[in-house]
């Protein structure tokens, strides 16, 4: 398997490499934003992950990760930085990131989150889901009802669109933790009930709809004509 390894400090860069080809990877470096950019749009079906460190020159990580999703690459997406923070790591999955790993870190942690999100690949993302009169462009976190914009923060619109791609389907809390949050989040699975809750504030009480539904002890389900 092929990764992109974005990094600017040449010692890092050097390690990541030997380790992860150690691991049975195949590599490719790049050295700044503008190149990372473009061999992740050039070579995007290549490659099952990208490492891509924040603090880079000429494109900022959350940069190059923001304009990779907004060509639709949709390649997993490991970011690294020696910022801290909760706020730090909310920017670099709010700009599409999968994960999130901050320096120092331990070389088996970033090993063991980079095949967790190998094995869960890239998702092919439309450039529009439509459920009836409820529409989600992805690539904009653009929702709408009908002529009506709806403003979802881009993790509302991470779990609207999670249901979304299987509606129809019951989709259990633990499912939605896993494609939202993802390995950088260590909380528990009700806080999925709060973002449940605001959603049907915006999309469905509104309009007088009833697009997402709990189904008692299995999770929600989001019906296919959108309420």
């Amino acid at each position: 398997m092929r990764i992109l390894v974005v990094e600017d400090d040449a010692r890092l860069r050097e390690l990541l490499t030997e380790g992860l080809e150690q691991e049975g990877f195949t590599i490719e470096e790049a050295e700044d934003g503008p190149s990372g950019l473009a061999l992740g749009l050039a070579r995007s079906a290549e490659y099952a992950a990208v490492v891509l460190d924040v603090m880079l020159p000429g494109l900022s990580g959350y940069q190059v990760c923001s304009r990779l999703r907004e060509a639709g690459v949709w390649t997993p997406i490991l970011m690294l930085t020696a910022k801290d923070g909760e706020y730090d790591e909310a920017d670099g999955l709010d700009v599409g990131a999968d994960d999130y790993l901050t320096k120092p870190f331990s070389f088996v942690v970033l090993i063991a989150r980079l095949r967790a999100l190998v094995r869960r690949g890239g998702l092919d993302r439309p450039e529009v889901l439509a459920l009836g009169d409820l529409r989600l462009e992805p690539a904009a976190l653009a929702c709408s009802r009908g002529s009506e914009n709806v403003t979802l923060t881009a993790k509302e619109f991470a779990v609207l669109e999670c249901l979304a791609r299987r509606a129809g389907q019951v989709v259990s809390k633990s499912e939605i933790v896993q494609l939202v949050w993802d390995t950088a989040y260590d909380g528990g699975a009700n806080l999925v009930e709060v973002y449940i809750r605001t959603l049907r504030r915006k999309i469905d009480v509104p309009y007088g709809r009833c697009a997402i539904r709990t189904i008692r002890g299995a999770g929600y389900l989001l019906a296919r004509d959108g309420g």
